[in-house]
């Protein structure tokens, strides 16, 4: 196929890491198939991929027996290998998460616990004194090292998944916003802006999107996508050197954010932050953009009055983060005393596509469903990058027992 219209075997909707990934490996497993990918933005990777932190993450946070705490462990290793086989510059910089107070060793040692029990590899507990080993100019009473964590770009992990999956005959066409799904004569009908494609099964990995495009496939509304758009600082140059790698908080265990962190990034920016605010688009990476369709989205779900009654007091130190730069730096200067607010000048921001439940939980996991004749990725935040040939693995063994997506069984359907 040449136009992102007629038939395929299968569909992929979205062109960020995950969906590249799970188009390669679609084709790994089916050499010869009719993959199409449809990315409704004018190149790959224009969201969540390309305005992160570029992290890989190893799995310490997550509860033990969760899709993240598995898909994570195992996507960092399978990202590593990738990365030097493909000479992709991957940095295992290390991380500390530090404890500034005895109010926080509790919580650290609930880490420590999640860590092991994931197989985070390498990890272990530092007393306060032995913290300026790794980074000496970090302070605190206590930290946890996890020395395999690193940086990478992940755009560029994505552009080489975009090679794969092409060298591989797979179609990525952009500029190709799914605006119609519904099944017929034993397909998917998928109208986008480009014209209709016509796959046998689809693949939805549409991020901030996910919600919409399940529901306009059958599927139910909960959870529903709200955006929160983290927006950093980034440290003046004569500064870098006060941090080597990667320096974290101990988070707030009920929320899926980490706090204001320290994060060497791969260009060799240092990046203070993000804040957490809800946005008034799904692209939100300006303040000032505001979409009416997704701010109605946000404020016509019940989820969003049921997580703001609950989590009021983060907001309000969210709004002051973003009101007052110097507020955010003393954030960070807890555990790097010699950061002054000076030091730190605007830098780039992301959007966070975070699912909600109509109960106003935070969706803290990944979250995977189906409707007819397609797989639907719901929920996928960070670690979604470091965990993306994992998750493709995990989206591939689910779409087969879903499709019976065999190399005989689509053979046997052509025919």
């Amino acid at each position: 196929m040449t136009r992102p219209d007629g038939d395929c075997d299968l569909a992929v909707v979205g062109g960020g890491i995950v969906g590249l990934a799970v188009a390669r490996e679609l084709l790994h497993r089916m050499p010869g198939s009719r993959v199409v990918v449809l990315e409704r933005e004018p190149r790959i990777a224009t969201h969540q991929t390309g305005h992160n932190s570029g992290v890989i993450h190893q799995g310490v946070y997550y509860t033990p027996g969760s899709l993240k705490a598995d898909l994570c462990v195992r996507g960092a290793r399978a990202l590593y290998e990738y990365c030097d086989q493909n000479g992709i510059e991957a940095q295992r910089c290390g991380k500390l998460i530090v404890a500034t107070d005895a109010s926080e060793l509790a919580r650290l040692d609930e880490l420590e616990r999640r860590g092991h029990a994931n197989g985070v590899p390498g990890l272990r507990r530092l007393e306060g004194r032995e913290i300026p080993e790794f980074e000496p100019h970090a302070r605190g009473i206590a930290a946890l090292l996890s020395p395999e964590t690193g940086i990478v770009d992940f755009a560029e992990v994505a552009a080489s998944y975009r090679r794969d999956a092409e060298e591989a005959g797979a179609l990525i066409s952009t500029n190709c916003e799914v605006t119609g799904v519904w099944p017929a004569h034993g397909r998917l009908r998928l109208v986008h802006t480009r014209g209709e494609l016509r796959p046998r099964h689809a693949v939805f990995c549409a991020g901030g999107w996910s919600d919409r495009l399940a529901v306009m496939a059958g599927g139910d509304p909960d959870p529903r996508i709200v955006p929160f758009r983290g927006g950093y600082l980034k440290l003046v140059p004569q500064k870098r050197d006060l941090v080597r790698g990667l320096i974290y908080p101990v988070p707030d265990p009920g929320l899926p954010f980490l706090g204001v962190h320290l994060t060497r990034h791969s260009d060799g920016e240092v990046l203070v932050g993000p804040t957490a605010l809800m946005a008034g688009a799904r692209d939100a990476y300006d303040l000032r953009r505001i979409v009416s369709a997704d701010v109605l989205s946000t404020l016509t779900w019940p989820g969003t009055y049921r997580m703001a009654r609950r989590w009021w007091r983060n907001g309000i130190t969210e709004l002051r983060h973003a009101a007052r730069p110097d507020d955010f730096v003393r954030a960070a200067a807890r555990f790097v005393p010699e950061l002054r607010p000076g030091d730190a000048v605007p830098g780039p921001a992301g959007v966070r596509a975070q699912a909600v439940r109509r109960d106003g939980s935070l969706v803290d996991d990944f979250v995977f469903s189906h409707t007819e004749r397609a797989l639907h990725v719901r929920n996928a935040p960070s670690p979604a990058a470091t965990s993306s040939l994992a998750i493709a693995e995990y989206v591939c063994d689910r779409a087969a027992e879903a499709f019976d997506l065999t190399q005989a069984a689509v053979t046997k359907e052509r025919t």
